[in-house]
């Protein structure tokens, strides 16, 4: 595992290596200075116990000062460069999950858990940031400055040099052991706070359904809690670096004064002169924060190790609906012919098919109502003509070929589908309505919202088709989304329209006025998923469904005239609307 990881981290490293080798120039620089200043300090002050010259002070100064600017500004640089490098892996990491999200298919994405996938998204990629910034930067640097130091310090004097750097293995442990509990509460702090950004988000969303049952002081007492978790738990979060902090600060003067105790005694029998001392000081005090950052180090690159296989697990997740290994591109128009064979879909871990052997045939241009009880694949043959659902090869067709062989891109730009429940973005209606055309002009967008039904709505609107829809159409009735999400499709030039139940909030009159609308659209193959078996009757020609079969198809007076599914649906459907007129 750790040899994926390091694989891992060399592959996203790899497009920036000119960045990470200047970077890691830039760090062995700063490290050859840092051990190069205190000797020339120890140099200046053993030469002042000689004698004082003022020029020669005066030049040696000046060339220290020129030094440790100069090791200043390449560490600007290589922190710089590193940092740059994990900013740069991030945004194009996050950019690669996103646009793998998007080839996924949408049943797995629907099914998965959000909040995970977010989470990898946005904290795991924030780990392995801090693994390819920070962490490599920091273990990289402690390593130089250790491999650098450290001899520095043994000839001047060894025995100094180990009593100095005798606190650094407890300031160590006490790191780790303090860096493992703050990642967690960190963690812990972030959860709570992600908990409070989703209950506002929440609230907002469903504002409408607390003002109705007078859930207010509910809503206010669940905030309280979840605002009271937040505080306790940064509080700890707080104590704890309160405490860790003046520790490290106690070991690393526990380690100075063991230099200063043991050094004057060496300073008084001349075995160390003053200038060793000094720089001796100064090497302690460059050591501190590398062993103290190295617990925090250590930690971050687990972390970071841990986040980079959760994001591999996620790109490495194949779609189960992509384009085939012989994808065809036919340059002819499409016509808009569809046609089973023996169509058969199960979903995974389901005992029987949803679609069990499937065969029909719709002509160019023919308007097809397909109907049946709740939960007999009606929907699942809705999305399959889109390829929403994985389709077997050689079962389905759109003129004339298997629709696997189409790449997805031309399939879906053929195929225009309207859900029962359609998704609107949080923006004008004219952009949710132009949202499969988006250089539509206003004209063909007024063009699409009358055919929809739609035009008197708007009309109402306080900004007309500039007005906000807010998140998920929330502003707009259940009938004036349907509206929307079909005049988006209409307005999409598409010879193959499927309109999965779209119509089911909108009354019969409005739906008959639609379906006429959408009829005058010459050579438009529409199918359409329906429970208003009125709808359907002005249909050309309807086919039955039931457990998964057709069982029945024909014209809506051949179908009522014949005992069977549809009869009884028509007899059921006109006893409800008695019942319901009898009631008003």
């Amino acid at each position: 595992m750790a040899a994926m990881r390091l694989d891992l981290i060399g592959r996203y490293l790899r497009p920036h290596r000119k960045t990470v080798i200047f970077g890691a120039i830039a760090l062995v620089v700063v490290n050859v200075l840092s051990v190069t200043i205190p000797m020339e300090v120890r140099r200046v002050i053993d030469e002042l116990q000689v004698g004082f010259a003022y020029d020669r002070v005066l030049s040696q100064a000046a060339w220290i000062v020129l030094l440790a600017t100069t090791m200043g500004a390449v560490r600007l640089l290589s922190r710089q460069l590193v940092f740059g490098v994990g900013r740069q892996v991030e945004v194009e990491l996050r950019q690669s999950l996103f646009d793998h999200m998007l080839r996924q298919e949408p049943a797995w994405v629907q099914t998965t858990g959000s909040g995970d996938v977010n989470n990898r998204a946005t904290s795991d990629v924030e780990n392995i940031r801090r693994l390819l910034g920070f962490a490599i930067l920091s273990l990289t640097n402690t390593l130089l400055a250790y491999s650098l130091t450290l001899p520095a310090m043994l000839t001047i004097d060894p025995s100094l040099t180990l009593a100095a750097i005798g606190p650094y293995p407890v300031m160590l442990t006490v790191v780790r052991l303090f860096g493992g509990r703050m990642m967690k509460q960190q963690r812990r702090q972030q959860e709570d706070l992600s908990g409070l950004s989703d209950l506002i988000q929440e609230d907002l969303s469903g504002i409408g359904a607390i003002k109705i049952y007078g859930q207010e002081a509910s809503e206010q007492q669940a905030f309280s809690q979840r605002n009271r978790s937040y505080r306790n738990s940064a509080i700890r979060l707080a104590r704890t670096r309160s405490t860790l902090f003046p520790l490290l600060e106690g070991l690393s003067s526990i380690s100075l004064l063991l230099l200063l105790a043991l050094g004057s005694g060496k300073l008084s029998d001349g075995s160390l002169t003053t200038g060793g001392l000094v720089a001796l000081v100064f090497y302690v005090q460059q050591l501190v924060f590398p062993t103290a950052l190295l617990g925090f180090t250590l930690n971050t690159f687990q972390t970071g190790q841990v986040s980079l296989e959760r994001v591999e697990e996620l790109l490495q997740r194949q779609p189960a609906i992509r384009d085939g290994n012989d994808p065809i591109n036919v340059e002819q128009p499409r016509r808009g012919r569809l046609e089973a064979r023996g169509l058969r879909i199960r979903y995974d871990g389901a005992e029987r098919d949803t679609l069990n052997g499937l065969d029909f045939c719709i002509e160019p241009g023919e308007l097809v109502a397909v109907v049946g009880a709740v939960g007999c694949g009606k929907t699942t043959l809705a999305r399959a003509f889109g390829r929403m659902v994985p389709v077997p090869d050689g079962q389905l067709f759109l003129d004339g070929v298997d629709i696997n062989r189409l790449p997805l891109k031309d399939l879906r730009g053929e195929v225009a589908m309207v859900p029962q429940e359609g998704f609107l973005f949080t923006s004008t209606l004219a952009d949710n309505l132009r949202y499969g055309e988006p250089r539509a002009g206003d004209d063909r967008v007024e063009q699409a919202a009358e055919r929809a039904r739609l035009s008197d709505d708007v009309k109402g609107f306080p900004d007309g088709f500039s007005t906000i829809v807010g998140e998920r159409g929330i502003t707009l009735s259940g009938g004036q989304r349907q509206r929307t999400a079909l005049g988006r499709a209409l307005l999409v030039s598409a010879p193959v329209l499927v309109l999965d139940d779209a119509l089911a909030s909108v009354d019969n009159n409005t739906a008959a006025a639609i379906l006429n609308s959408i009829r005058s659209q010459e050579g438009r193959t529409i199918v359409m998923i329906s429970h208003q078996l009125s709808a359907a009757a002005a249909c050309d020609r309807i086919l039955v469904m039931d457990n998964g079969r057709i069982v029945q198809q024909g014209h809506h007076n051949a179908l009522i005239a014949t005992a069977g599914v549809y009869r009884r649906l028509w007899e059921r459907q006109q006893a409800a609307e008695q019942l319901e007129g009898m009631a008003s």
